[in-house]
C-alpha cells in the first residue's frame, strides 16, 4: 500500500509568517508549486498559503446583505465571515492570506486517505508532519504520479 512517505516531497519550499504577500506568490509562482507550508520562526507549522489565499485578493469585496425592521439595520450574512473576507483580500503578509492550522497527514497516511481529503475539500496541498516537524509535502501532483506506477504493479501481479 501506497503511503505519504512514498509520494511526498521532503524538499519543501517553506514561507514566513512576516513574508510579503508579493514576495510569497513570486516563490509560489517560480517554483511551479500550489502551495506552501508557514512556519514560524522555531520550524513549527503554522499555516498554509495556496495560490487561491492569493486569487482572492483580486475579488470584489462583497456587500453585506442586511434588511430594515422599525429602523434596525439586521445583517443577514455573518460579519465574522465577512471580516475574514476583508482581511484576505487586504492581505499585506502571508500572515494575514494563509490557512491557519492547516489540515495534515502523517508519513504513514494511506494514499487513499490523502485522495479523499484532497477531493472531498478540494485541497491541492497537504503538509506531512511527524512528531510535529513537518518532514514533506504531498501536492495533487505528487498523487497523479502514482498513476503510472500503477500499470506495472498490475502487470506484475498478472504473471
Amino acid at each position: 500500500m501506497i503511503k505519504a512517505r512514498d509520494i511526498m516531497t521532503t524538499e519543501v519550499i517553506t514561507l514566513t509568517p512576516d513574508t510579503d504577500i508579493i514576495q510569497a506568490a513570486r516563490v509560489l509562482l517560480d517554483n511551479g508549486i500550489n502551495g506552501a507550508p508557514v512556519l514560524d520562526g522555531e520550524g513549527r507549522l503554522t499555516g498554509l498559503l495556496c495560490q487561491s489565499d492569493l486569487v482572492v485578493q483580486q475579488k470584489r469585496l462583497p456587500l453585506p446583505s442586511v434588511f430594515t425592521l422599525l429602523d434596525m439595520i439586521i445583517p443577514l450574512s455573518s460579519t465574522r465571515q465577512l471580516e475574514k473576507e476583508v482581511s484576505k483580500i487586504a492581505a499585506l503578509t502571508v500572515a494575514q492570506a494563509m490557512t491557519k492550522n492547516p489540515v495534515t497527514v502523517t508519513p504513514d497516511t494511506d494514499l487513499e486517505t490523502i485522495a479523499s481529503l484532497m477531493v472531498d475539500n478540494n485541497f491541492h496541498t497537504l503538509p506531512v508532519l511527524e512528531n510535529k516537524r513537518l518532514v514533506g509535502v504531498i501536492g495533487k501532483e505528487d498523487v497523479l504520479k502514482t498513476l503510472f506506477a500503477a500499470p506495472e504493479k498490475n502487470s506484475t501481479q498478472e504473471k
